[in-house]
């Protein structure tokens, strides 16, 4: 009993020793990660600062940051790691990264799906920071395209940080990816109303807003309706929502106005209802229209 108790003695002091002789290469190992955090932000500012007058390009300016980043990082922890455990060779940690790298892609697939996603949209630019955009249910601005998520601003001043590999399968809608942006406008007038006089009306009231282009010119475009002629005006602005949005009220003011001016009246939906006697036709509608009054 007593060589027992003498062995479970000695197996504690032997951990206690090496965990004390540890405590030094932890300290360092500690302070390694914290330099490295401290030196990977101002690398990223570095970095940054000299590539915006080098490359042109925000996308692959972006993904070299990033990546610089990441990769000092990597490089940070290792030192740390073998700092703190003096008997770990590279290939020992080599192979504890492909074992780790088989873990971490069965556990964390849709992370690793966003990460090669936001390479790929780095790469091949179909979008940039500033460009306003229409994917699924949200639209907005792109303010940031990392390399997990793509960050953006609502029009209602929401951010949403969408998964990158939704912009990178589903349809996305580029608002700003032209020089200008088709607007149409429907406006509706009766049969009663001459087609011919009200063409000319319409189009001078685009052209004089400010911020409708000469080029494409605006057009004016008719159908039949039910009761009704439908006209509708198609205009290009600059791609911007809100130059958009601000454009398309002053061309609502401009046509109401012209409209005054020349006596053309916008009809009112109308609703004809129809009154018979009931006890006469015991409930029935009449086939004959002969007895009904229209009001």
């Amino acid at each position: 009993m007593s060589l027992l108790v003498r062995q479970i003695q000695n197996s504690l002091l032997e951990i206690l020793g090496s965990s004390i002789e540890a405590i030094p290469r932890l300290i360092i190992a500690f302070i390694i990660i914290l330099l490295t955090r401290r030196f990977a932000r101002i690398c990223r500012k570095l970095t940054h600062a000299t590539l915006i007058r080098v490359i042109s390009s925000q996308s692959l300016h972006s993904l070299i940051v990033q990546s610089a980043y990441i990769l000092i990082w990597i490089i940070g922890i290792l030192i740390a790691g073998v700092t703190a455990f003096p008997s770990l060779r590279l290939g020992d940690i080599l192979a504890l990264f492909g074992l780790t790298s088989v873990a971490i892609g069965l556990i964390f697939q849709e992370i690793g799906k966003n990460f090669i996603a936001g390479a790929l949209l780095l790469l091949q630019e179909p979008f940039n920071p500033g460009d306003q955009i229409i994917v699924e249910a949200f639209e907005g601005t792109i303010e940031e395209i990392g390399f997990r998520t793509t960050q953006i601003l609502t029009y209602q001043g929401e951010r949403i940080l969408l998964p990158n590999s939704i912009l990178f399968t589903k349809p996305v809608k580029i608002l700003t990816a032209m020089q200008h942006r088709r607007t149409d406008l429907s406006v509706e007038i009766d049969y009663n109303t001459s087609v011919s006089i009200v063409f000319p009306v319409l189009l001078d009231a685009v052209v004089s807003v400010e911020g409708v282009l000469s080029n494409p010119a605006p057009i004016v475009d008719a159908e039949f309706g039910t009761g009704l002629i439908k006209l509708i005006v198609r205009y290009w602005t600059l791609p911007k929502q809100d130059k958009v949005l601000r454009t398309k009220t002053q061309v609502v003011c401009a046509i109401n106005q012209a409209f005054e001016q020349t006596g053309i009246i916008i009809p009112s939906p109308a609703t004809t209802a129809f009154v018979f006697d009931q006890q006469k036709f015991n409930g029935r509608i009449p086939r004959s229209g002969n007895n009904i009054t229209s009001g």
